[in-house]
């Protein structure tokens, strides 16, 4: 059997999230489209497959604001594995044309899905003798130390008409025993429900990462260092975030103003106390990257520059004007975490706002940062480091991430701008990336996952839509964009066999096969 790489190993591979797969039901999943994909990344010569995180979407249906930190999406579960169980009838999972679109339809699909999945978890718990049953109470303790706050608090949001849990009555909120356990008992069914269908999720992911594996194909996942407010996590671990009394936030994490925004990036996302936790051993983030961990190969992590320090807003500020920068948990959380995991193949996201501090925490601990070549050819301070002839082998080189245009929808926009200043500024850029990579622009896609290809960073990433010179409408996000983002999708025969074929040629040519 073939073994998927390490970071250290000269590899390449695709960033495609699941529900960016095509296939009847709404959004992809993992079923077939993606064990296809996974073969399709075989033939190319790539070695890894990067997702964003694969845990249950929020608000605008983003990853990266979910209930959970430590549950997988229920959107993505296949229905055709499902029905090969014999929980479903195939005749149950044939699905409105309607859905096969080629943007995700996530109301859709889960209006779709949920009384399908419902039927199926009536007919698991009917069957008394079903040898599946011992699986699911091995899985359910294996979970224990998250999947039960999780799955009640799935319940109790259903109960309270969605609300978040600061607005749920004051005992449920504050976790009051009597009122938990009230709660368990009137709630028992949808709990195990829930509770299914992390079970459900647990056995599809670990088939789809051991074909994976046994093609050679490691899995990268993405993890935000900050979760969301009205979280499943926050919840039921009140004591290591900044909450008043009452579970509201003190203060909440954003970005400073900068060249891109007068008044900053709110997130409101609560802050951590680091102090708590480093009492503890940071005892709820090994728990989190243990779990993240056992489903991938490898792991970015999100806004990595906020261990070493974070930027604190006071709650209730409508912008970030007014927030300050505070120092992170730095190297004595990576020392504790590691002693209690072992070795880890971590990315760190070290973009944005880099000091002598964050550098050195990223190097101190090995880890390898991120070179986006879409960042190479302006004329900002930063950008040499980004060109590959200053790139090192420490490092994972990216054409472009889910938070930037297309390749050819950023290489375009270099023919536009507000301003006369702006229109001169984009052309010298687009006429240096021409020029550096000896480019016609005809498909400046490819050459720059050449020049991507040729760096001696030791792994390189490339968007999907990169690979298939997609534009601007292929976008996944546009950050501070609340609507429209996530939702692209492949369309079923654009990941051909002439396109791996062209991606293998090239991999080989750069020793990375």
């Amino acid at each position: 059997m073939t073994q998927p790489p390490t970071l250290t190993t000269r590899a390449s591979g695709v960033l495609l999230h699941p529900t960016s797969l095509p296939g009847p039901y709404g959004v992809g999943d993992l079923g077939p489209e993606a064990r296809a994909f996974v073969d399709f990344l075989a033939e190319g010569a790539q070695r890894w497959w990067q997702m964003l995180p694969v845990v249950p979407i929020g608000p605008g249906y983003s990853p990266y604001a979910s209930p959970s930190a430590f549950a997988g999406n229920p959107q993505i579960l296949s229905l055709e594995e499902v029905a090969t169980t014999g929980l479903l009838a195939k005749r149950d999972i044939r699905a409105p044309r309607g859905l096969a679109a080629s943007r995700a339809q996530f109301d859709a699909a889960w209006a779709f899905k949920e009384p399908l999945l419902r039927r199926a978890f009536e007919q698991f718990e009917g069957d008394s003798g079903s040898r599946d049953r011992k699986s699911f109470d091995e899985f359910r303790g294996a979970a224990e130390a998250w999947l039960p706050d999780y799955a009640l608090f799935e319940a109790l949001k259903t109960m309270h008409g969605g609300r978040p849990w600061n607005e749920w009555e004051r005992s449920l909120r504050l976790r009051e025993p009597g009122a938990l356990s009230r709660a368990r008992e009137a709630h028992e069914g949808e709990v195990r429900f829930h509770e299914f269908l992390q079970f459900l999720f647990d056995r599809q992911w670990r088939a789809l990462r051991a074909r994976a594996n046994g093609k050679g194909v490691g899995l990268i996942g993405d993890l935000p260092i900050f979760v969301a407010r009205d979280s499943a996590d926050v919840w039921a671990n009140t004591s290591v975030f900044e909450l008043d009394g009452e579970g509201m936030p003190l203060r909440v994490a954003g970005v400073p103003p900068d060249y891109f925004s007068a008044t900053g990036q709110l997130w409101g996302n609560p802050l951590y106390r680091w102090e708590v936790l480093r009492r503890r051993g940071y005892d709820w983030w090994v728990l989190r990257l243990r779990g993240t961990y056992s489903r991938f190969d490898a792991v970015r992590i999100d806004h990595f520059i906020g261990f070493s320090r974070f930027y604190a807003i006071p709650a209730g500020e409508k912008t970030a004007v007014n927030g300050k920068y505070e120092p992170g948990p730095g190297a004595d959380f990576f020392e504790k975490v590691l002693a209690a995991l072992g070795p880890v193949a971590l990315i760190a996201e070290d973009l944005g706002s880099m000091t002598p501090g964050v550098r050195t925490l990223r190097d101190q601990f090995g880890f390898p940062g991120m070179r986006v070549l879409q960042f190479a050819f302006s004329p900002d301070g930063d950008s040499p480091t980004y060109l590959p002839h200053n790139h090192v082998r420490r490092a994972v080189v990216y054409t472009g991430t889910h938070d930037n245009d297309t390749t050819v929808g950023w290489f375009r926009a270099r023919n536009q701008g507000r301003t006369k200043a702006a229109r001169e500024a984009a052309k010298r850029e687009r006429e240096f990336c021409l020029r550096y990579a000896a480019s016609d622009g005809k498909e400046i896609h490819w050459d720059l996952i050449r020049l991507a290809m040729g760096s001696v960073a030791d792994t390189a990433v490339f968007p999907m839509q990169d690979l298939l010179g997609l534009g601007t409408d292929a976008r996944m996000n546009l950050p501070g964009s609340p609507a429209g983002n996530w939702s692209w999708r492949l369309t079923a025969g654009q990941a051909s066999p002439r396109v791996a074929k062209r991606l293998a040629e090239l991999t080989r040519t750069y020793g990375r096969a």
